[in-house]
């Protein structure tokens, strides 16, 4: 950020926080997040409700997006109602909600230490502590987001609760995949296959639909914080065991199902007692195939923006390359031969 730029945020900071003076420290973007702008913050409030020196991040909206990515307000109360209700998320401070001080909506949240980059989270061993310890805290983590249901206060731009989660989630990504014009026939079998086996309709929760390794920060001794809710949503809680359980959030670590760390049963079986409900294995592998046409149509939308001309990023270019990852993995999954 320039000195101008930093100069209007540490005079919004001290308005949000009364404080007198408010110093800021730009430390410089963080790494990861392809999606939206991190940037880490010290700020030094002079006076006011956070008087003394905080670290803090920055989020801001990256100039393009994705289908079903919320915007900053929207990530804003989903982290206040996480944080409301126990889960270890950092705390959420303060929002700006238009384009007067930074040209880009963003809000302001606590900074908590910690390594989140999938790939050396698993294959580093001095992160997370015991593996099978981390494992069942993630487990516990996921009950405490499923504990948040339809009608929780702060949450009413969601929408209403989906009568067939399965079903309008297949309406969706087939809606995805229709308006980028691909042609993709094993995402297509995907879709088919998800509606001939769809699962009666249970309980609807809060799904954070990003919940993976790679979205949660571990020091050495374990957890220090769940991230990233921006596509969160009303669905089955099933769907984000899923998605957790994905090969292609395992880095390497084919062997560990449950996120590269551990294995299945024991990040299942922590859930299911936290949460107070049986985990059918059979749902588990439906949301798993699911996990993977969701994952294609995104990795199709987030190349779309290099395509488009939107963004210039490498990144974004090379995950459209890892589409036929997914779908190796659905015809595997769905027991079929191409």
């Amino acid at each position: 950020m320039t000195p101008e730029t930093i100069e209007r945020l540490a005079r919004w900071l001290a308005r949000e926080a009364g404080a007198a003076r408010v110093e800021v420290v730009d430390d410089g973007r963080l790494s990861g997040g392809a999606i939206q702008d991190n940037r880490a913050l010290m700020v030094r409030f002079d006076g006011g409700a956070h008087a003394g020196e905080h670290s803090l991040v920055l989020r801001m909206s990256n100039p393009g997006t994705v289908e079903a990515s919320h915007d900053r307000a929207r990530e804003f109360a989903l982290l206040k109602a996480a944080f409301a209700a126990g889960v270890s998320v950092p705390e959420p401070l303060y929002l700006c909600d238009d384009d007067t001080v930074l040209e880009r909506p963003f809000f302001v949240m606590r900074r908590v230490p910690g390594v989140g980059l999938g790939p050396r989270v698993v294959k580093d061993g001095a992160l997370g502590g015991d593996r099978d310890a981390l494992a069942a805290r993630l487990g516990r983590e996921l009950a405490g987001i499923h504990s948040i249901r339809p009608g929780a206060a702060g949450l009413d731009f969601l929408g209403d609760a989906p009568a067939d989660p399965a079903r309008a989630l297949i309406a969706l990504y087939r809606g995805w995949l229709d308006a980028l014009d691909a042609r993709r026939p094993v995402l297509e079998w995907a879709l088919r296959w998800l509606d001939l086996n769809a699962p009666p309709p249970g309980d609807v929760v809060l799904s954070h639909r990003d919940f993976r390794t790679g979205n949660y920060l571990v020091d050495e001794r374990g957890l220090t914080a769940v991230l990233d809710w921006e596509f969160a949503g009303w669905g089955d809680p099933i769907e984000d065991v899923g998605w957790f359980c994905s090969r292609f959030w395992r880095f390497g670590r084919d062997e560990l199902a449950a996120g590269g760390i551990a294995a299945r049963e024991v990040f299942i079986e922590a859930y299911g007692a936290a949460a107070g409900r049986d985990v059918d294995p059979r749902r588990v592998r439906y949301y798993e195939v699911m996990a993977n046409l969701r994952w294609a149509v995104i990795a199709l939308q987030q190349c779309n923006r290099f395509v488009s001309g939107t963004e210039d990023s490498l990144e974004l270019a090379l995950i459209g390359r890892r589409v036929p990852e997914m779908e190796i993995e659905i015809i595997e999954l769905t027991g079929t031969t191409p």
